[in-house]
């Protein structure tokens, strides 16, 4: 008599088990992230009783409805663990399972071995094999010139004339393992549940990003009149080679609509302006309008349309702002009052960070009318889209409901699948963590307070490790807000230390526009900016700091141009760090294979920094040359793409960096020597 099985949950385990599937997010809930040319790696935990072989493939459905299967290799030992990687090269939803199967011919095979060299059950291991690869060759699915090498197998093995061990050697030729690596002999088939990635656009995950006021390129100062005359769209366009120069994918420009005029900002965050103070952008809308209108100042819409083309022509794309707020003279606090939150004396409740006061702003109450601020927001995003806008800089996700994002984000994306969302989001990690769950491609990072080699490795080893999965880091070295201790007293040593970092440990950085210049005053008592452009026009004699020396816009081209050279610092997840004598020194590494590479060609890049802005440091950097795709005990030429230098490394070499002169090597593996 059978009984019929229960279960305490309606997803029992498999026959065989299939554990800590990878790349996945919140098991399943959300699809994981990719872009167009990311290696992903994929990884389970397969195991079975007793002691027959286990098998583990990969099943990977592209884009297009098209499968491929891949065998996954064992981890290390004990820990039943299966990886392999695959470069994801087409947009859109990819969908993948992991099958684990019993291993028949390889469970035959080990069986055979150990038995044939004890001498016992000769025969019976043949008779077995036979039975084995006869089964094998009539499987339905079995291609006719696989299924033919199988039985010239089992006829081998079942010829007598020939001692067992030579019948086993010569059924086991190189046409046999073909065929069995090419069509595996499964049983016990168990599959996992289905599981999704979002492979988006290239620069969703990798690029150089660049902001500017558009209102300082090109404003002038009258010192007779003591006036102020904007820059424009027409003037800034003029500023666009200067940055496609330093080699930058994408130019973000905070918010560029009427600012209020209502408790405006003076300079340096005064509660009061005066005269031609221009205020903060953040503080958006006017009489002039709101969040779908240009600021008049700049230009009209089709200035910015031409700009967006202009941009485009020199390889780089406009990422626009977007703050969901109001300044007290925005159009939404007259035609929808609701939208804001109304304190007990009647008044609207302007923006708050205690003991900070935004009395420009008013903050969007998005449960008053959800209906009516999503559908605005939506709105207005398709209309900047319409201008050839694909990117969004959003400003302080995390003040707004994380549902909101989900849905926006998810509308925008199923129209516009090349929209880019980066959040703007220094704040918990949960938050930070869960915004890039529900949909946005790329977020601010805490990247900009860490800067000891031990805190940098620690957080490097969490993005691409733990998080890489649904949080895409862009590395931004410096904002018109942010200005750290360690680059107003790191002077030029220190802002070059922070971009190599920037650019060399992750696919995507960024600066704002001055930190070129080593713009590092701050604001007393304050990691800020004093004089902070946020809040006033800033005019910057870029050729004269190139010629007097003081700019380093040379050193930022030269990072951007070996990104754009070196396939492996297109990746996130392939950084490896390696030991320093000196503490002060960070050292890593990133490799791509020839597989995986657009040149065709294995790819590995070393760096070595200085973290030390004040000082000449020597150390002996002690490499794991397996990390770098080299034998362990490899001699090998490098290259510092920085210099030119040319040297002889081994797994231990000698390294004195001078923080004032160059306080990086960044060493490409050109060749290996026999030892």
């Amino acid at each position: 008599m059978t009984s019929e099985i229960s279960y305490r949950h309606n997803n029992p385990i498999g026959r065989l088990p299939i554990l800590n599937v990878e790349p996945t997010v919140e098991a399943g809930r959300w699809a994981a992230k990719a872009f167009v040319g990311e290696v992903i790696p994929f990884s389970a935990v397969s195991f079975r009783e007793g002691h027959d072989a286990l098998g583990v493939e990969l099943l990977l459905t592209n884009p297009k409805g098209d499968l491929s299967i891949k065998r996954m290799h064992a981890g290390a030992a004990g820990t039943d663990s299966w990886h392999t990687a695959v470069q994801l090269e087409d947009q859109g939803l990819w969908k993948f399972q992991i099958r684990a199967f019993s291993d028949e011919y390889e469970t035959w095979h080990h069986n055979t071995e150990v038995k044939l060299a004890a001498g016992v059950d000769e025969e019976l291991m043949m008779l077995e094999g036979v039975a084995l690869f006869t089964r094998a060759a009539a499987e339905k699915d079995r291609k006719k010139a696989n299924a033919k090498e199988l039985v010239q197998a089992a006829e081998v093995l079942a010829d007598q004339s020939h001692s067992p061990s030579a019948r086993f050697a010569a059924a086991l030729n190189v046409k046999l393992l073909k065929a069995i690596a090419e069509h595996p002999v499964r049983a016990l088939e168990t599959l996992s549940e289905t599981y999704e990635i979002n492979c988006e656009r290239t620069l969703a995950g990798a690029g150089a990003w660049y902001e500017f006021f558009p209102r300082s390129e090109g404003a002038k100062y009258d010192s007779k009149t003591k006036t102020w005359k904007s820059g424009t769209f027409k003037t800034a366009t003029k500023s666009l080679a200067r940055v496609a120069e330093m080699g930058f994918d994408v130019l973000y420009l905070p918010p560029v609509h009427p600012i209020g005029e209502a408790f405006r900002k003076g300079p340096n965050n005064s509660l009061n302006a005066v005269g031609q103070d221009p205020g903060s952008p953040w503080a958006i809308g006017s009489t002039a309008g709101g969040h779908d209108t240009i600021h008049p100042d700049l230009g009209t819409e089709k200035d910015f349309a031409a700009f967006v083309k202009a941009a485009g022509a020199l390889g780089i794309e406009i990422a626009m702002d977007l703050a969901v707020q109001a300044s007290p003279d925005h159009p939404w606090v007259q035609t929808n009052p609701e939208w804001f939150t109304t304190r007990a004396d009647g008044s609207i409740a302007y923006a708050e960070n205690p003991p900070k006061k935004y009395q420009d702003i008013y903050p969007v109450n998005f449960d008053n009318d959800r209906e009516g601020i999503y559908q605005e927001i939506l709105r207005v995003v398709k209309h900047w889209i319409s201008l050839g806008v694909k990117i969004f800089r959003v400003d302080n996700p995390h003040t707004k409901p994380v549902n909101f994002w989900e849905w926006l984000i998810a509308e925008i994306n199923a129209e516009h699948p090349d929209v880019i969302f980066l959040a703007e989001a220094f704040t918990r990690p949960a938050m930070m963590h869960t915004l890039g769950k529900v949909g946005f491609q790329q977020s601010y990072t805490y990247f900009t307070w860490r800067n000891t080699p031990a805190d940098l490795r620690d957080y490097l080893l969490e993005l691409s490790r733990e998080t890489a999965a649904y949080f895409r880091p862009n590395f931004w070295v410096s904002t018109p807000d942010i200005l750290t201790q360690y680059l107003q007293y790191g002077g030029r040593p220190g802002h070059k230390i922070r971009a190599a970092l920037a650019a060399m440990s992750t696919p995507s950085w960024g600066l704002y526009a001055g930190y070129e210049l080593v713009e590092s005053v701050a604001r007393p008592g304050a990691e800020e900016h004093i004089d902070s452009e946020k809040y006033e026009y800033k005019v910057r004699d870029w050729d004269a700091a190139e010629q007097s020396g003081r700019s380093i816009a040379s050193y930022v081209a030269k990072l951007n141009h070996i990104r754009r050279d070196h396939p492996s610092l297109g990746q996130l997840r392939n950084i490896e760090f390696h030991h320093s004598d000196d503490g002060a020194f960070l050292v890593f590494s990133k490799h791509i294979s020839a597989e995986h590479s657009f040149t065709g060609e294995a790819d590995t890049i070393l760096v070595v920094v200085n973290t030390d802005p004040h000082a000449v440091r020597e150390t002996t950097v002690r490499l794991d040359l397996t990390k770098l795709g080299l034998p362990a005990e490899a001699n090998f030429e490098v290259q510092d793409l920085i210099t030119g230098e040319r040297y002889h490394w081994s797994s231990n070499n000698f390294v004195r960096l001078d923080a004032f002169d160059e306080p990086a090597h960044i060493l490409h593996v050109v060749r290996t020597k026999k030892k």
